[in-house]
């Protein structure tokens, strides 16, 4: 073998070897930088209102928040008039350690709002780490509400990783929240504005928050970004649809995006500037049922893992209706078609920043396994596209909630100020 030969096939190999290098090593270290939550589908029927009355009462408290803080005013308890006080029907459920030794509380994740709080049900536990702030804290949400005590403490999140400094409310009282233990509020960092006394006029940092700017200790999402445990200030959410009371279904992903939760591209949409979604996490969209009926036209609205259901404009609805045949079942409160009607049912075609997303005809009913745990029968096909109680044109026309979140992987991007989404293996599955 000549030197000049020798020399080539050992760059050659040497090259070889840094180009597998290149392509296994960053699959490796950016899984190593996930911080992953295992999530729980609940359901809590013990209450007497349906889901879409649920629903509509916090569409009414989001836009109560939303219209207050644009006039720089606290949310009054008595700002929003819904259904009384009741527990939270269908919830996403990820359990969270807090202490050390840190005392397990399972926590409803949650978009819509941003305080972290435990002791609904399982009391607070103060440790070595649990540090008390000089301020009271109180939240009121749709149909419940807390008060109490806020603290810093260690937080657990599992695979041994913990954040420190982390804002925790301890509540001292709760209502709506039997069978869960508190929130874990990953939306915009303005929305802890007022929640906090005397300190009314700070924010408690979340998800879309700059930790720089706060001036509290950083919640979850912050902390992890701020301590250098995830390299990204996102925070990725992967549901699948079930058709069971309660089961382990999702993924709370914090830091980046799980390659083997979704299928193809992920489209990302920026943040709406209309109001008052644009305080929340809204986008911009259109709906059309099969291939040209229009159900919505392109307006702003919010993704939200609070709303159980999707939701739409009044005058939205009604063109819905007249495309599927249904009729409303008082029982449930939500729109119901025959098997019949579900066997000819067309898809919606969701279209966000010119890409558009098919929710099936599957997508679109309750689990029927599920009918009589909501107040149906068995023999009725349930929609899950429900009115929110306004016409188009105000400002928040559609929320895409968890029944519509089962069907698309979900990235909420606060460092780039922007909502991602991408199909799934679920997206067209069967499942209901």
């Amino acid at each position: 073998m000549s030197r000049g030969f020798s020399s080539t096939f050992l760059s050659l190999l040497l090259a070889l070897s840094l180009a597998l290098a290149v392509t296994a090593t960053p699959i490796v270290q950016v899984r190593d930088n996930f911080v992953r939550l295992p999530l729980a589908k609940k359901f809590n029927l013990t209450g007497t209102h349906t889901l879409l009355a649920r629903d509509q009462a916090r569409v009414k408290h989001l836009n109560a928040l939303a219209k207050a803080r644009l006039a720089g005013t606290p949310l009054s308890s008595d700002a929003v008039i819904g259904v009384p006080v009741d527990n939270q029907a269908v919830s996403y459920i990820a359990t969270v350690g807090v202490g050390n030794p840190a005392t397990q509380y399972d926590l409803i994740v949650d978009t819509g709002s941003s305080n972290t709080w435990v002791g609904a049900s399982r009391t607070f536990v103060q440790t070595s780490t649990t540090r008390q702030t000089r301020d009271r804290v109180s939240v009121t949400y749709g149909s419940g509400d807390f008060s109490g005590t806020e603290f810093t403490d260690t937080v657990s999140l599992g695979n041994g990783l913990t954040v420190t400094g982390q804002s925790i409310g301890a509540a001292t009282e709760s209502e709506g929240f039997d069978g869960v233990d508190g929130i874990l509020g990953i939306g915009p960092v303005d929305l802890t504005v007022g929640t906090l006394s005397p300190d009314t006029t700070a924010t408690i940092p979340t998800v879309r928050g700059n930790p720089a700017d706060g001036k509290l200790p950083f919640p979850v999402t912050d902390n992890l970004f701020a301590q250098g445990i995830i390299t990204d200030d996102l925070v990725s959410v992967s549901f699948e649809p079930t058709n069971t009371v309660e089961i382990v279904n999702g993924e709370l992903t914090f830091g980046g995006t799980d390659s083997s939760k979704f299928v193809g591209a992920i489209t990302f949409a920026p943040i709406t500037r209309t109001s008052p979604a644009s305080e929340f996490w809204g986008i911009n969209q259109s709906i059309r049922f099969g291939t040209s009926t229009s159900i919505l036209s392109n307006t702003a609205g919010i993704v939200d893992t609070g709303t159980t259901l999707t939701l739409i404009s009044t005058d939205a609805l009604r063109r819905y209706q007249r495309a599927t045949g249904a009729v409303l079942d008082n029982a449930t409160g939500l729109l119901r078609i025959t098997p019949t009607q579900f066997a000819n049912l067309q898809s919606l075609f969701f279209t966000i920043n010119g890409v558009t997303f098919e929710f099936t005809a599957n997508a679109q009913a309750w689990p029927r396994a599920l009918n009589t745990a909501i107040g149906g029968n068995t023999n009725s096909v349930y929609l899950v596209v429900g009115s929110i109680g306004t016409p188009t044109g105000e400002g928040l026309d559609f929320i895409n909630g968890q029944t519509w979140l089962e069907r698309f992987y979900t990235v909420f991007d606060t460092g780039n100020s922007r909502i991602g989404f991408a199909n799934t293996p679920f997206t067209t599955a069967n499942t209901n």
